[in-house]
């Protein structure tokens, strides 16, 4: 096994996937990093990211590791991609581990088409979408302006709020995470500003990295859950990513601002402001869990709401019947949250806050949080790539709740900044390139399309790969995109 070397730091190869970064001055534990070693060095050479691991673990309650997954990449003080766990009695939460675009998440939605049979209807149905599902900076409009009451609603129910006016059907709860709702959830921890901001952006995909594609299943890699998820090679299937809006961005920033006044009140002393944090237990940490809960709710709204959109132009563009459609609900995963959960700590179960920003939840097979109808199987883990190359469908595996807090890879990571990609996509016709790719794309401006060019990110195959021979996440199939969205 090899040692590297970062900053003076050893950083021990545990496996071939696995890295240990050993606890030395402030640090409680180890950090601890899923990554090949190619990754690692490419991760050394290109940002400072295994520092805010290092950070991570000096958090006041933190358990076992600071863990990073293989797509991480410098953020808001924990790095994207990164996961703590901490003791809820005597931890602490951080707004800088859940991230600003709180239950930013990913939807998977399978149809009964294939993709050849729509191939010739592709631009008119991409164009049908962008009309039905607003996009870019501060999109409104999907549906009518939520009054205060109903806003309230939406923030303590989620997405049931939405089944219970026709957007959906109850079956989608059941496979949505948490069935659409943290019922910790309080409103009234929500400020006004964080209101004005979303109460007329339910529906709307927003801007950035976020994004409604129509993918075909390129391959299979376990043919028991495929079947299980209802996969198979062809076939049309459609995946969102997108969260809170300006609602979650709003409350992540007003937290941010109360916690870095009350780290004297606490004794917390931590190497980075942006860790700024609060006892899980204080009145201002329990207030953040509460406005953070209801952003998520938001979030899940979100989704449903915009499912609904897109099924409607599915409808109205190919002209056929819901049934002949088959659009149903896979499953929806959020990678940017904290959850109250139990977990395995020096072998005795303990409940504790597990952040994940950047990573998605991949519990096992027989998990009582996994759905019934994927019991046999694992929880579906969905990792979107770039909008060039493919995304895949993994589901979690035992292993994930002994090693990393039953949590995986959400993405495929930056690996250039947003300035840096304009600078290269200067002089270069996009839109053909993709067309050349085979992929339709519409979008609200090119400036988004450049940033988020497929050169801006790593390979999200070597990605997966990671998690799957760490027995994280075990990948079922391969997608590849031919319609996409984008604000």
């Amino acid at each position: 096994m090899k040692t590297l070397k970062y900053n003076d730091i050893d950083i021990v190869q545990e496996n071939e996937v696995t890295w240990i970064i050993p606890a030395h001055k402030q640090m409680r534990v180890p950090g601890k990093v899923f990554a090949s070693e190619k990754m690692l060095m490419q991760i050394l050479k290109e940002d400072e990211s295994l520092k805010q691991v290092i950070n991570v673990a000096t958090l006041p309650g933190i358990q076992k590791y600071s863990l990073a997954m293989p797509d991480i990449h410098w953020g808001y003080g924990f790095p994207i991609g990164g996961v703590a766990a901490t003791d809820i009695e005597e931890g602490v939460i951080s707004p800088g581990g859940v991230g600003y675009d709180i239950n930013c998440g990913v939807r998977l939605i399978r149809t009964n088409l294939e993709y050849r049979d729509v191939k010739p209807y592709m631009e008119k149905l991409v164009e049908s979408l962008f009309a039905h599902v607003p996009t870019g900076v501060g999109a409104h409009g999907a549906i009518p302006k939520l009054s205060k009451k109903e806003l309230n609603q939406v923030l303590s129910k989620g997405a049931r709020w939405c089944i219970e006016r026709g957007y959906g059907s109850p079956e989608d709860l059941e496979c949505t995470e948490e069935n659409g709702c943290l019922t910790m959830a309080d409103p009234a921890y929500v400020s006004n500003r964080a209101r004005e901001r979303g109460h007329n952006q339910l529906g709307t995909l927003g801007s950035g990295n976020h994004f409604l594609e129509l993918q075909m299943v390129e391959e299979i890699y376990d043919a028991q859950a495929a079947e299980v998820l209802g996969l198979y090679p062809g076939q049309l299937v459609m995946m969102i990513h997108c969260g809170s809006r300006g609602l979650g961005h709003q409350i992540c920033d007003d937290y941010l601002k109360v916690f870095s006044r009350v780290k004297e009140k606490y004794g917390i002393h931590l190497p980075d402001p942006q860790l700024a944090c609060a006892p899980i237990q204080s009145e201002e940490g329990k207030h953040y869990l509460a406005a953070m809960a209801a952003a998520a709710n938001f979030a899940w709204a979100n989704r449903q709401v915009i499912m609904i959109q897109a099924k409607k132009s599915f409808l109205s563009t190919l002209g056929i019947s819901e049934k002949e459609l088959g659009f149903s609900l896979i499953y929806d995963v959020c990678h940017n949250i904290a959850k109250i959960e139990e977990h395995q700590v020096n072998g005795k179960t303990k409940k504790v806050c597990v952040h994940r920003k950047g990573a998605t939840r991949a519990f096992p097979p027989g998990h009582p949080l996994t759905p019934a109808k994927y019991q046999s199987v694992g929880q579906p883990v969905l990792i979107p790539g770039d909008m060039g190359r493919y995304s895949f469908v993994a589901v979690g595996q035992p292993l994930a709740m002994e090693e990393s807090f039953g949590s995986s890879c959400h993405g495929a990571g930056r690996v250039k900044s947003r300035h840096k990609a304009k600078k290269e996509a200067r002089g270069r016709d996009l839109l053909k390139e993709m067309e050349q790719m085979g992929v339709v794309i519409r979008a609200r401006g090119m400036r988004t399309v450049a940033e988020e060019m497929p050169a801006a990110y790593k390979d999200v195959s070597q990605v997966v790969d990671v998690m799957h021979k760490a027995k994280i996440s075990k990948k079922v199939a391969k997608l590849v995109p031919v319609g996409v969205i984008k604000g």
